[in-house]
């Protein structure tokens, strides 16, 4: 097993203006992206798990929130030198789709991601700017949490 540095998206990664899914919305959060570099320069993936409660919504597709993370992926690469391995994410809103396993603050994005992925929890780390997300790597076993204020605008 191996270890892993957890993402959340939205507000942590790129700048909260509130259910991003166009690329031209991205704005990466300052010093994310080098965080991303680093971990990927130890050959530590870096795995996103996020919720996108606008599709249970319907304010964008599963389809447009595919894109728009490709779209970031490329930005990284190519502006960074950085990568994210893997995209994990919850589709649902209890009051549109009702209850779920993987919508965070539950653990079921992170505890699919490492079973799929071989990662050891215990070893890994997770980011965030949200108390669900800090209560996902608590209930997953991840062994470190760092806070990232990302802001919403």
């Amino acid at each position: 097993m191996r270890r892993a540095a957890f993402f959340d998206r939205d507000g942590t990664i790129n700048v909260n203006f509130g259910h991003v899914y166009r690329p031209e919305d991205l704005v990466f959060v300052p010093g994310v992206p080098e965080i991303i570099k680093g971990h990927n320069d130890t050959g530590t993936p870096v795995i996103v798990v996020s919720n996108q409660a606008g599709i249970a919504k319907g304010m964008y597709t599963e389809r447009d929130m595919c894109r728009f993370n490709a779209y970031m992926n490329e930005q990284l690469r190519e502006r960074y030198g950085a990568h994210i391995d893997a995209f994990y994410f919850c589709p649902h809103h209890p009051d549109y789709t009702g209850p779920c396993e993987c919508r965070k603050p539950a653990p079921g994005l992170l505890l699919r991601a490492a079973e799929e992925m071989d990662i050891s929890l215990a070893d890994s780390v997770m980011y965030g700017d949200k108390e669900s997300d800090r209560l996902a790597a608590e209930r997953a076993g991840i062994g470190a949490f760092y806070w990232i204020n990302g802001g919403e605008k």
